[in-house]
């Protein structure tokens, strides 16, 4: 990678690593839904300038809206909603944790749905490793029921971001479309399917205070636009293999963040279930070869939480 690569690299890993403090913070004066609400609508602005000056157009009124409205409601609304009610219940750094089980459970996923992705030993033994990581970060023989269902939710936004990576690749990987386009267009669904349903959602007057207001105006804009935007140039750069190795960082910085800005506790399980997790993906991956890493391994998925064009799922 050049230097401009491992700048945008480390810029994105960070961006997505504050994503979790942001959600954190903003709901501390936010309902989830209008959290996300807020948050769509945001990235929704910037993306769709981006593409108007980029000269991108939508796609044409067709069966293919309704395939990104179940992108745009596995990799966007549900996930989002999931992850702002479960940071309610539990820490920005162990949301962050846990998320990053993502990939894995996309490799399960493909592996059962996907007639071209078949069983092996060496994704059956990461999928394990990586499963037991995931118990050892819950710990739920020690968990409270309240900190328990949070991080059930993370996991369930986990498994939504897999769901959505298999879909996109099943039933919109041959269509076409560019990615500044297709996360676009799942950004400006997911907010008219969020605007739908959020006043059926309990929810309350919202309080801007500074920190909720520069939270979510930071998490829709830079979170979940200008990230996308450096991603989308990296895949163009290094290719999707090595963009998608932002998902070894984005843990990191995730518990980093938390831990300065908002004191956040470190237990040494989620430490030791975060290594497992990423060893796991690292084997899945190929990676634990020093030479795999300058070389381009078939990614599994994309674990951080976003709009994806076909490779994080990830948030």
């Amino acid at each position: 990678m050049s230097r401009i690569n491992i700048l945008q690299f480390s810029v994105l890993a960070l961006i997505w690593g504050s994503s979790y403090t942001f959600i954190k913070v903003a709901g501390d004066g936010l309902t989830p839904a209008q959290l996300v609400l807020i948050r769509v609508v945001l990235g929704a602005v910037v993306l769709y300038v981006v593409l108007r000056i980029t000269g991108g157009r939508l796609p044409a009124l067709g069966s293919v809206w309704a395939h990104i409205a179940v992108t745009a409601t596995l990799g966007m609304v549900a996930p989002f909603l999931l992850l702002a009610w479960a940071e309610q219940r539990t820490s920005a750094a162990l949301a962050g944790v846990l998320i990053a089980a993502t990939p894995l459970l996309t490799l399960a996923t493909a592996t059962v749905v996907l007639t071209t992705e078949r069983a092996t030993w060496r994704k059956t033994i990461c999928f394990v490793l990586g499963l037991a990581g995931v118990v050892l970060v819950i710990s739920p023989w020690s968990s409270e029921l309240g900190l328990l269902m949070g991080q059930l939710a993370v996991v369930g936004a986990a498994v939504c971001y897999a769901a959505q990576t298999v879909y996109v690749r099943k039933m919109l990987s041959q269509r076409g479309i560019p990615p500044l386009v297709s996360a676009t267009s799942q950004v400006l669904m997911a907010t008219v399917l969020q605007a739908i349903i959020t006043p059926f959602i309990a929810w309350h007057t919202p309080s801007f205070s500074w920190g909720v207001l520069v939270s979510i105006l930071l998490l829709g804009s830079i979170g979940t636009g200008v990230a996308y935007l450096l991603y989308f140039r990296l895949i163009t750069d290094i290719g999707a293999a090595n963009a998608a190795a932002v998902n070894y960082l984005v843990p990191i910085t995730a518990v980093l963040i938390s831990v300065i800005t908002l004191g956040e506790p470190i237990t040494w399980n989620m430490i030791v279930g975060t290594l497992v997790v990423l060893g796991a993906l690292a084997f899945a991956e190929n990676r634990l070869s020093p030479r795999r890493w300058g070389a381009a391994p078939a990614p599994i998925a994309n674990s951080a939480p976003k709009p994806t064009a076909g490779a994080r799922g990830r948030d």
